[in-house]
This record gives C-alpha cells, structure tokens and sequence, in this order.
C-alpha cells in the first residue's frame, strides 16, 4: 500500500510551538538550535540557493542590517540546501565582487546552514513541492528568547522580502511583550497601541469620559493609548535584555 505523502510528512510548526531542534554545519562551525541562542531573539530564514540573484539582494541587505538587527537582541541564521563549500564561495563572491544599491564589500557574518539532506528544511516546513521540490522557499521564522515560534512568513521563490516589515515585526513583538499590549494595523514605534479594553459600553462610558493621558476608547472593544517611540527605545535596545 502506497504511503499518503500528506500523512507521512512531519508536521509543520506552528505559531507558538517551540522551535524544532537540531544540530548542523554552518559557514561559522556547528550550531545547536535553538539552544545556542537561548535568550536572544532569532531570524531563521531559508533561501532557494546560493549562486542566485533574488537571493544575493537579500544576503547582502541581512548582512547590511544585521547591527540593527543586533540592537533588537536578535541573531540571523541562513539556510538552503546547499553544501558548505557553495555557501563559502557564494559569500566571498557577494564580498569581492557584488555592488548593490549602495551595498559593496558586505561581509556575511551570521551562520548560513548547510541543508543537503533538507532535514532541517524539512522539519520547518520550507520545502514545498509545489513552488520547488528540490529548492526551500523563502521562509522566516522568528523566535523568542525562550525557544518559541512568534511570526512565520513564507514567500515564493520569485519574491525578496521586505526587511523594513522584518525589523517591524521583531519591534512589534518585543513591545507587545514589553508593553503589555498589541501593534494595530501598519504600527510603527511611536503610533498609539492597543490595550486591553474596558469590556462593557458602561465602563468605556466611564473611561472616556475620564482625564487618563494618552488613552482614546473608541468604543467597549477599542481603546489606544500613545507610548512614545524613546520610551519603546529605552526598553527594547536595553543592554539588560
């Protein structure tokens, strides 16, 4: 009897499981993940292939971006299912010869995972037959200080990603996790938050009629209050965290 491939596969993680384990070659030794990066926040994040146009736009612009990345207490690691030595010569290539947009010289410091046998692509559910059965997609996994999937993004092969949203999302979570609140629709640091709302048409009667700075109850299910984007800065960027 022929095995259902769906039943079969392993199963893909979800938002709020904690991040499959594993141990693999990268162009900067052996990692244990996610253990290795117990209490930072992580961007795992997987590409079709090295030697590739797409692909090379967004190494170098990860690599531009990895100081802000750095200041958000979040590590980068790369994978495709390519072998270690492409990977080098991949990146030293981007290095000596590749100038984009203003990007020259960029130098991949961040671990790139050699996949061959696709384990690890496959436990994350990047590789799907029908974008590419040989290739993983363009997935991003973000992952919390304690081991936990907090935003997963997938884009097809033919699409870059949008690092502006990437570093959105990480400040997003880190201040929903700071704040005690959640991000509304295009926030970005210093727009108004969400907060807990009041729960009754009486009590948000009561709360907008009330002198509580910075908080605007739109209606029982509704309420924003403004956080400024320094204090944000003070609290995510802490040396402490």
């Amino acid at each position: 009897m022929t095995e259902n491939p769906i039943l079969t596969a392993p199963a893909m993680p979800r938002l709020g499981d904690p991040a499959p384990a594993f141990t693999a070659h990268t162009t900067q030794g052996e990692i244990n993940f996610p253990g290795d990066y117990a209490g930072q926040w992580v961007i795992l994040f997987s590409h079709p292939a090295d030697f590739t146009p797409v692909c090379t736009t967004e190494f170098m612009t990860f690599a531009h971006l990895e100081d802000k990345f750095a200041e958000l207490n979040t590590a980068l690691v790369g994978l495709s299912v390519d072998g270690l030595y492409s990977h080098i010569a991949w990146l030293r290539t981007i290095k000596d010869k590749i100038d984009y947009r203003g990007m020259s010289d960029i130098e991949v410091t961040f671990p790139l995972i050699e996949d061959i046998s696709m384990n690890v692509a496959r436990i994350y559910g990047m590789i799907m037959p029908g974008e590419d059965s040989t290739k993983a997609v363009r997935a991003v996994f973000v992952i919390d200080p304690s081991g936990t999937i907090r935003t997963i993004i997938y884009y097809p092969l033919s699409l870059g990603r949008n690092f502006d949203e990437l570093l959105r999302v990480v400040t997003a979570l880190q201040t929903a996790d700071a704040f005690s609140c959640a991000t509304p629709a295009d926030w970005r640091p210093g727009d108004p938050v969400i907060i807990p709302p009041p729960g009754s048409c009486g009590v948000a009667k009561e709360r907008a009629e009330s002198t509580e700075e910075g908080v605007t109850v739109h209606d029982w299910f509704f309420v924003t209050k403004d956080l400024d984007a320094a204090v944000i800065d003070r609290e995510i960027r802490s040396p402490q965290r």
